[in-house]
Formats: structure tokens, sequence, C-alpha cells
């Protein structure tokens, strides 16, 4: 896992995704990693869109999310107006038993 972000880190730099620059990262944090690893990986990366890519993991979730967020915080404001209503009444007919 920790080689798929050294490649993301690579691209966001505007760095090629090689060998080299990877074993570099590599050494530089002191990460233990075979070689075969870094050139499986880069094998696996050659021709792909890395942006497009994620692009598209991005959509879904990113979308989802908000509508999610945001119908559950909407339903627990109603919630919590709902009790301080329900409290308020409470209050007050406890104090107008005190004076009744």
């Amino acid at each position: 896992m920790e080689l798929i972000y050294i490649a993301m880190l690579l691209h966001k730099a505007k760095k090629e995704i090689t060998e080299a620059h990877i074993q570099k990262v590599v050494d530089a944090i002191g990460l233990k990693v075979e070689n075969s690893q870094i050139k499986a990986l880069v094998a696996a990366l050659d021709g792909v869109d890395i942006d497009k890519a994620i692009l598209e993991a991005a959509i879904p979730v990113a979308s989802a999310a908000p509508v999610e967020a945001g119908h559950h915080a909407a339903k627990k404001e109603e919630h919590k107006e709902e009790d301080q209503a329900k409290k308020a009444e409470e209050a007050a007919a406890g104090l107008g038993a005190l004076f009744g």
C-alpha cells in the first residue's frame, strides 16, 4: 500500500513514476521493500491515466456522502427541536401544578 501512496505522491509532484524515483522515496523514508514489488507497480501503472482513475474512484464516494450527512443532520436537528419543545411543555405543566 505504501508504494501506491509513493506513486501518487510522485504523480502529484509532477514527477515521472519510475523505479528509480520510487526507490529514492523508499530509501528516504527507510521503507523495506523488495525491488520486484517496485517493478510490479511501475509495470501495473504503465499506460494508466492516474488523474482519470482518481476522478472515477472519487465521484461515487464524494456525491453520496454529503447527501447522507445532510439527511442525518436534518433528522438530528428535528429531534432536538422536538425534545426542546417537549421539555418546555413539561416545565410549564410542572409550574402550573405548583401554583394551581
